[in-house]
């Protein structure tokens, strides 16, 4: 038995180590066939990026929102990363069955360790293991998160760490048995029960079955290492190892998610000039090989753990889009790509096109494609920091700008943006019409006044507020509310246009970079950028933005900066309630009944403001908040981000008919929001379920017929009215509260 055991595991040990430093030297030439990226861009700051490595990983931050997943999960992969000091003393006692390790054998916060994480291991690997078999895709279909993930290589990798993990166990008890522990001993407080249950066999069995456990142990594992050293797509097992560089190689050294600004076009690792683009310049990603590198490791990373497509509104409402299954897709097409780009050989896999068809063969189906909202719900929740709407965007630029193949009715927006400057198509004068609808003045920038300079906030109306009837509804309540405070602001007077977010969102980024850069030009002027104070060398305006769309804050905010335009940019349910805190508005008229907030994805995950509104809606008289049971950080989209605003919808059923579905369950008598996209999709939905209740053929819950749909600030501003006999909210005196903070 020692002899076979030898024999058997050291020659597998010499096939193993081959085979993984094959793998690892094919995984190191395949992510270097993507693009480089721009310099210090992923490498910048080191020591954030350790600390965010090390918060991520021994916090398991992203995991650990899944509850007893995430806790099992933690046990799995540390026991993963120190339980190797037992397979070095398996191999000890091949040759010597009282073998320990020099140092470590017999000290005993060592021994407890082991004893402690060996077992935790096989728990949890055993609650994983649960958690699969209860969320099997033939019991459940698309609603499993495991829909599309390749099984079989999931059991494999669980039945090993199960099999090493009991092997662990056995061999502790034999241990203890082959060294004579008479009585209970701390050094193996978890294994004692087989140490009793072996000590009375005889020496000769003892040695045995030493032999016959250590081996089984170490061929498990080499038998693991073989298996997926020929797999190197077998993200299952690999990211294991590939997630530790993938979460130092994050976009944002401090550990934010990679959402809220889109990257800027780059090719060879510089970004593309528009204006002078050169020769070589790729635009988009056309060929798997024109990912960026960090796009390749994101490929070869992914677990296949669902945890997106469970998030994704395109998949939960029977689309085909799934993040996992985008993501396996051009995972596997770069790997099967791979060894003919690395000699320089054709085949057919380097002649698929990357978006195509099934009739022609494409890796990416173009409905897959397009489906995409880009509410970054699967960013959110991807444990091991993917960026899946930065490679479902380049893509889509190469589809827009060379290929001219995008959805016909976004056509329109963009024909709209360059030539009236905003997606309607409306004349730029429309833009202050709805200023004629309020009783008092809106101070507008070149009309009423010269610049900024003696207002604190620039309101950015945005296409919508200003266009858009339902929205200019809270436009010009979120205004009245700004005039009851006192707050000194203004308005753009007309010149303004389209921040670009559809634009860029789609794909066609020259013209956001076009509609950016005279938007950058125009707040500057306002701003007074020119006009420097001589003392301070800064504008004599402070350049603070409130905006009610929480598309134009991001744009603002967070990638205008990039076209040379850095704004002190907030939303205006932030700023709504500074004033509440600071006693300017008083909400003291009651508004009845049951209300329920949707969080718009581009004010929630992409920026992280959550709490505004919800404190907004605590302070109204009357209310009843109920969440929905998608909400926060895993709050389902509305369907209009990403461009979709502008899209039919074609495929399943509408993402906004899911959400309200998902809102009357609650029985609401208000739905309500904070940004104008959602509102418009939202109230379209409501009125379509009130419009097919009275013709009796509603599907699904029917609305109340009272039903609202409303901004934050229409019933904030419904509560701060008061009697007229009452004095006016905005006298009411408290001490100042905190500035909001604003998008960085």
């Amino acid at each position: 038995m020692q002899l076979a055991a030898i024999v058997v595991s050291l020659a597998l040990t010499v096939i193993g180590v081959a085979l993984l430093g094959r793998a690892v030297a094919r995984i190191y030439g395949f992510v270097r066939l993507g693009q480089p990226v721009p310099a210090g861009s992923r490498t910048d700051n080191w020591r954030a990026r350790t600390a965010t490595l090390a918060r991520e990983f021994l916090g398991h931050t992203r995991l650990n929102r899944w509850g007893v997943v995430g806790v099992a999960h933690w046990f799995v992969a540390v026991g993963f990363l120190t339980l190797p000091p037992t397979l070095a003393q398996a191999y000890g006692q091949l040759f010597d069955t009282g073998f320990t390790l020099p140092g470590l054998g017999g000290f005993l916060p060592f021994e407890m360790y082991i004893e402690f994480i060996g077992v935790m291991t096989v728990v949890g690997i055993v609650v994983l293991m649960a958690v699969r078999l209860l969320n099997l895709p033939s019991r459940a279909g698309r609603k499993s998160r495991f829909a599309g993930s390749k099984m079989g290589q999931a059991y494999f990798v669980e039945y090993v760490i199960l099999t090493i993990g009991l092997a662990i166990y056995v061999l502790r008890g034999l241990e203890g048995a082959v060294h004579h522990v008479e009585g209970y001993e701390a050094a193996y407080f978890a294994s004692y029960p087989l140490v009793l249950a072996f000590k009375g066999l005889s020496v000769g069995v003892l040695h045995g079955l030493v032999y016959a456990v250590a081996m089984v142990k170490i061929c498990t594992s080499l038998i693991w290492m073989i298996t997926v050293s020929l797999n190197t797509n077998m993200g299952v097992a690999w990211h294991r190892f590939l997630a530790f560089p993938n979460i130092w190689f994050k976009r944002n050294a401090t550990g934010e998610t990679s959402l809220g600004a889109l990257l800027p076009m780059t090719s060879g690792g510089k970004e593309i000039d528009f204006e002078d683009p050169g020769e070589d310049d790729t635009f988009g990603v056309s060929q798997v090989e024109q990912f960026s590198w960090k796009g390749l490791l994101d490929f070869s990373t992914c677990t296949e753990c669902g945890r997106c497509q469970s998030q994704c509104p395109a998949w939960n409402t029977g689309k085909p889009l799934s993040p996992k299954l985008l993501v396996m897709s051009l995972r596997d097409h770069a790997h099967a790509k791979a060894p003919y780009l690395l000699v320089g050989e054709a085949s057919s896999e380097t002649e698929r096109p990357l978006v195509g068809t099934v009739e022609e063969n494409g890796v990416i189906d173009p409905d897959v494609l397009w489906s995409c909202t880009t509410c970054g719900a699967c960013v959110e929740q991807c444990p091991v920091d993917i960026e899946h709407v930065d490679h479902i965007v380049d893509m889509r630029r190469y589809q827009v700008m060379i290929e001219s193949a995008f959805p016909s009715e976004a056509g329109t927006m963009l024909k709209n943006l360059e030539k009236k400057g905003n997606p309607w198509g409306l004349a730029k004068k429309q833009r202050l019409e709805w200023t004629k609808e309020v009783d008092f003045e809106v101070p507008v920038v070149g009309k009423t006044i010269d610049d900024l300079t003696e207002v604190e906030y620039l309101y950015w109306v945005g296409c919508a507020g200003a266009l858009e009837d339902r929205a200019k509804k809270t436009t010009k309540a979120f205004a009245e509310l700004l005039h009851i405070a006192g707050v000194k602001f203004a308005i753009m007077g007309g010149d303004e246009k389209c921040t670009g977010d559809s634009a860029r969102r789609l794909g066609q980024e020259p013209l956001f970079q076009e509609l950016g850069m005279e938007n950058v030009a125009t707040l500057n002027a306002a701003f007074g950028e020119d006009d420097e104070d001589p003392e301070t060398k800064k504008p004599k305006a402070a350049k603070k933005i409130v905006a009610t769309c929480p598309h134009c804050l991001n744009t603002l905010g967070n990638e205008y900066p990039q076209l040379g335009g850095d704004y002190e940019v907030i939303h205006h349910t932030q700023l709504l309630q500074h004033l509440i805190d600071e006693g300017k508005l008083i909400p003291v008229t009651p508004v009845e009944g049951l209300i329920t907030y949707h969080d718009p994805c581009y004010l929630g995950r992409h920026n992280k403001i959550y709490t505004p509104p919800r404190e907004i809606i605590g302070t109204v008289p009357g209310l009843r908040n109920e969440e929905m049971h998608r909400h926060k950080e895993r709050g389902f989209c509305c369907g209009a981000g990403g461009a979709r605003m502008w899209m039919e919808e074609r495929i399943g059923k509408r993402i906004n008919t899911e959400r309200v579905d998902e809102a009357l369950s609650l029985n609401p008598d208000i739905v309500s929001t904070a940004c104008p996209f959602c509102l418009v999709m939202l109230t379209d939905s409501v009125n379509g379920k009130k419009a097919a209740a009275e013709s009796g053929s509603a599907a699904g819950v029917k609305a109340k017929e009272s039903l609202q749909v409303v901004d934050v600030s229409q019933l904030l501003l419904e509560s701060v009215k008061t009697p007229a006999e009452e004095p006016p909210a905005g006298e009411a005196e408290s001490e100042d509260a905190p500035e909001p903070e604003p998008v960085k």
